[in-house]
């Protein structure tokens, strides 16, 4: 959705542009998975009522109608019970924490929202700021539990601007949903965006080259070449790199050691990602957030809490994300072996499932995929947008520091960097995915 995003401004600034994504669909991290019998996202993605940008790109799509608005509940799972948290007497009524927690949690929740610059915060650690806003305790019951469900290992290395820009963003979707939880979906899902966002970009003029990955990118004064797997090359003017920092640096080999050496600071999180597709519903939450550590998956999503089970044949479909470091052990595990824990543990949490509700599974797996916004990492560590290659440029989702990465910031970078990169490009410009 970056490239895509980026395509689209920069077209619409005249520049002509190519787009190459490596896999043999458009779409990234926002593409949709066959599901036994369906059809839907590959991992679980919603619009709020504040996402303008997002909003903004549907209603050029010709979509703003198809957007289903519901209001949707939240729920926990701690201490081995499930509980609600979508108001006030839910809050109260929460037993993991006392009253004076509880206050100390809201007004935690109440200052982050009214912080409109995150830059500040990323001097201290998220753990700390947590600790001095809500008490040691709920960090402890809560806080640290969630981050390290989030951030495995490196909860203890973001800073309190990564947990600000969670809290600000689901603050203002309550907000501007009257203080409810009021998420959309597209009827059809991303698979139905992509499909016209596509055809309205190729009506444009924009070039979508799919299938074809990329292994090595070099600049000079005059342009870039683009070299294929297949020992083919394309000659550009200009090069926009739209891939996560390692990659950026394994295509790109004129880069400095000290370009290297900042995007090689830039931690990543990766994602497995087990879908099921279920005979009937788990519970009545859109989200459920796991404080348990012995449950291996960070939330259970409820799709089906929020789009009419009727789009998936009347089935419930169910994500079981599990956000892991770098060297976490999950990645050598088989797919029948992260579905067979993820389902035994959905036994012990819900008394009335069992693995005979089970009609169809995938497991979709991305190594980097969120950037982790660490100490000072806008001074650090944000990859430029300009590179010592005169023609070859960066744009990727580490340059979100702070907001969190979903469709509506991706396409907030790309509004934002295609204003910067339209008065340095000559003619065309080269969006690479692969």
């Amino acid at each position: 959705m970056l490239g895509l995003g980026l395509a689209r401004r920069l077209r619409g600034a005249g520049c002509d542009v190519t787009v190459i994504e490596g896999a043999p669909r458009i779409g990234g991290l926002a593409s949709a998975q066959k599901l036994g019998p369906i059809t839907w996202d590959r991992f679980y993605h919603v619009t709020l009522l504040s996402d303008s940008a997002l909003r903004e790109l549907l209603g050029e799509l010709g979509l703003a109608d198809s957007i289903q608005w519901r209001t949707t509940r939240t729920g926990f799972f701690t201490d081995g019970h499930l509980y609600p948290f979508n108001n006030a007497v839910d809050f109260l009524r929460f037993p993991p924490l006392n009253l004076i927690d509880k206050v100390r949690l809201g007004l935690t929740i109440l200052t982050a929202s009214r912080i409109l610059d995150g830059v500040p915060l990323e001097h201290e650690l998220a753990v700390d700021w947590l600790r001095r806003m809500s008490g040691s305790r709920t960090v402890e019951r809560i806080w640290l539990p969630l981050l390290k469900a989030k951030l495995g290992a490196n909860a203890t290395q973001a800073s309190a601007s990564f947990i600000w820009a969670i809290i600000a963003r689901m603050y203002a979707a309550r907000r501007s949903g009257l203080k409810e939880e009021r998420f959309g979906y597209v009827q059809g899902g991303y698979d139905a965006v992509l499909t016209r966002l596509e055809h309205y970009l190729t009506q444009r003029g924009v070039e979508l080259v799919t299938g074809q990955p990329v292994e090595n990118v070099e600049g000079d004064s005059d342009g870039a070449t683009v070299r294929f797997g297949d020992g083919s090359t394309r000659r550009f003017d200009a090069v926009v790199m739209t891939v996560p920092c390692p990659r950026v640096s394994a295509l790109c080999p004129q880069l400095t050691d000290a370009e290297r050496e900042r995007l090689g600071r830039v931690v990543y999180q990766g994602i497995v990602c087990p879908s099921l597709l279920l005979d009937q519903p788990l519970a009545p939450y859109y989200v459920t957030n796991i404080t348990d550590d012995w449950v291996p998956f960070t939330a259970v999503i409820e799709m089906t809490a929020l789009v009419d089970p009727a789009n998936f044949g009347g089935k419930h479909l169910v994500y079981l994300p599990r956000y892991l470091t770098q060297t976490a052990n999950d990645w050598s595990k088989s797919d029948d072996v992260i579905l067979d824990e993820s389902i035994s543990a959905l036994e012990r949490m819900y008394p009335n499932f069992h693995r005979g509700h089970v009609r169809a599974t995938q497991v979709s797996r991305v190594r980097n995929v969120l950037a982790v916004t660490t100490r000072d990492y806008s001074a650090t560590c944000l990859p430029p947008l300009k590179t010592s290659q005169e023609r070859l440029f960066v744009v990727n989702s580490a340059q979100i520091a702070n907001g969190t990465l979903n469709v509506n910031e991706t396409l907030m970078l790309a509004d934002r960097q295609a204003r910067e990169l339209a008065p340095l490009l000559a003619v065309n410009v080269q969006a690479v995915r692969s």
